[in-house]
């Protein structure tokens, strides 16, 4: 298992990398916390897919558009188990870990908390 938060580039191949092995017939990612929060999750998603391996990656900072912000990858035995571990990851991931994103647009900034934009102040 890998966890990351990093202000750099991510690679979802490097983290597709970690989860690869001889008995994963399936890798499913999702490319788009605390450290102690994504490692949460990758327990919860191994208590409910034990086969499972999971490596995930948050980037903060300044992202231009096209960049890839946010890589979950888990591996398992089969696709059908690989897409529900990899979607409930990203759901969990998006609901629960305090990263929030600020969001420029012509018509204002806004702070983006979970699925909802607010207006910036200041």
């Amino acid at each position: 298992m890998r966890y990351d938060v990093t202000t750099g580039p991510i690679d979802a191949r490097e983290l597709e990398a970690v989860v690869t092995h001889p008995g994963a017939g399936a890798i499913c990612t999702f490319s788009g916390i605390v450290r102690d929060q994504m490692r949460k999750i990758g327990d919860e998603i191994k208590e409910r897919w034990p086969a499972a391996r999971v490596a995930m990656a948050h980037r903060t900072g300044k992202l231009e558009i096209g960049e890839v912000s946010v890589v979950v990858s888990v591996s398992c035995p089969h696709r059908h188990e690989a897409f529900e571990a990899c979607r409930w990851g990203i759901d969990r991931l998006k609901e629960s870990v305090p990263i929030w994103k600020k969001e420029h647009a012509a018509d204002g900034t806004y702070w983006i908390e979970g699925d909802e934009a607010k207006p910036a102040t200041g």
